[in-house]
């Protein structure tokens, strides 16, 4: 089993890597011995440093816009070659701005659009190596979201995208899939942990009787990208404590 989880010698991104579920899954790479690198929002890693749930000890860290698909191209080319990419990227509105046209597209834009341009952008590389695609959604693609129709859409999406380049890519030697994280609690959640009675009544909810964590996605990376899951293609894991059994 150790052997199977041993990364060293392999390079690794992961985008959205700076904070929350996206640091967690580099954070694991890079103690399991591989190469780790992040693309995050902010100009440098030292304005990560203040930030809970970020920690870019070890990591080679860029800015990169991946709204833009041509800033997306650029970075991809001068990164090289990769052996597992994790797509992490996230964006939600709140307060019903996702009903509105400028709220819906900046969500699509950050957590579909901007997926499958860098899925384009590194499948030559990944190709090359044989590596792992992994695309992170959320359990909202699979329910209702009543204040959030894009960022439930975009999810819902993801996990289409999934199967359909797990597909498509497999005679590439590319194997793409997911994971659907439940609650973590993360900078994008602070709307509910920050609130003692909504935070009650999402831990009545998960069958665990906790929320998430990053390490608890990290481990599901960390399997996807191994040669443990040698033959699973285009698959979503759910990772939610049972969150979603109800």
């Amino acid at each position: 089993m150790g052997a199977e989880l041993d990364f060293t010698g392999r390079k690794v991104l992961v985008v959205g890597g700076s904070s929350g579920i996206g640091n967690g899954i580099a954070q694991a790479f890079r103690t399991r011995g591989a190469d780790v690198h992040v693309w995050g929002t902010r100009a440098s890693a030292t304005e990560y440093v203040s930030d809970a749930g970020s920690d870019l000890s070890g990591l080679v860290y860029a800015q990169v816009d991946v709204g833009n698909g041509d800033a997306v191209d650029q970075a991809a080319a001068q990164f090289g070659a990769a052996d597992v990419v994790v797509l992490c990227q996230g964006a939600v509105r709140y307060g019903r701005q996702e009903f509105e046209r400028a709220g819906w597209h900046d969500v699509m834009d950050v957590n579909l659009n901007s997926v499958m341009d860098c899925a384009r952008a590194f499948h030559d590389a990944l190709a090359a190596s044989g590596g792992s695609l992994i695309i992170i959604s959320s359990t909202g693609a699979y329910h209702a979201m009543v204040g959030n129709p894009a960022y439930a859409a975009s999810k819902a999406g993801a996990v289409a995208l999934v199967r359909t380049l797990g597909a498509a890519w497999a005679r590439d030697t590319i194997r793409v899939n997911g994971i659907a994280p439940g609650y973590v609690a993360t900078k994008m959640t602070r709307v509910t942990t920050d609130n003692d009675q909504r935070m009650a009544g999402v831990i009545r909810a998960i069958p665990l009787r906790r929320t998430g964590q990053p390490s608890d996605m990290a481990g599901a990376a960390l399997f996807l990208a191994s040669p443990l899951a040698s033959y699973i293609i285009g698959q979503t894991l759910v990772v939610d404590g049972g969150l979603s059994l109800g």
